[in-house]
């Protein structure tokens, strides 16, 4: 194996870990911000307190988060079968890595709504604002930088779960550095992996930083 065919390999794979990633962050943030802004809420300190509905989500959460996350998709893979019609392969991986994700976006975006000053809810309440006001006018843009900081955060982890995604057919750069790389003695490709997926998660790092210190600026 040469040069070039090495990175032919390294970008088919590169494009295949950055389909997972991007598809699974969106769909992690379709299942994970409604439940995390349901969490804030519904909490103790929230704006419409709901003791047992806030406990039994927080218990879903911490039950999904729980899991590692290799043992999760081999028990999602009937789901994935049903969903994509395949249980291996690239797109079939983005069934595990959007569910596994969710629940960590859960608890990022609780968090990061958590750290809204009460004086301003306070404020919108008194001038009349409805929950769903205080939610999407108050509590969003307060936290949006925060915002940002969390869903960078779970971007580099989901990159690191399709690396892993890997280790049973689901394509990307791990699968390249498990069945090239390790299977096949093959140091240079595994390096190359590697180096691949720490460039992904700096420049993804340095983004939004960088969006998240732009937003900040700005108020």
């Amino acid at each position: 194996m040469n040069w070039n065919q090495i990175f032919s390999l390294v970008g088919v794979s590169t494009l295949q870990t950055l389909q997972m990633v991007f598809f699974s962050t969106l769909f992690s943030l379709i299942l994970g911000f409604p439940l995390g802004v349901l969490l804030c809420i519904t909490g103790k300190n929230g704006i419409a307190p709901k003791r047992i509905l806030n406990q039994v989500l927080g218990s879903i959460v911490n039950v999904l988060r729980s899991f590692p996350f290799l043992i999760l998709m081999i028990v999602l893979l009937p789901l994935s079968r049903l969903i994509i019609g395949k249980a291996y392969g690239t797109v079939a991986t983005i069934v595990p890595l959007s569910i596994a994700a969710a629940p960590f976006v859960a608890r990022v975006i609780e968090t990061a709504l958590n750290e809204v000053d009460s004086g301003v809810i306070q404020a919108s309440r008194a001038m009349g604002s409805t929950n769903w006001q205080i939610i999407y006018k108050v509590l969003v843009p307060e936290a949006l930088p925060s915002l940002v900081d969390g869903i960078t955060l779970t971007i580099i982890n989901l990159i690191g779960y399709s690396a892993m995604a890997g280790a049973i057919g689901g394509g990307g750069l791990g699968d390249l550095a498990i069945r090239y790389g390790y299977q096949r003695f093959r140091t240079d490709v595994m390096i190359a992996s590697i180096i691949v997926l720490l460039i992904l998660v700096e420049a993804v790092q340095l983004t939004g930083t960088f969006i998240s210190k732009q937003i900040a600026a700005k108020r």
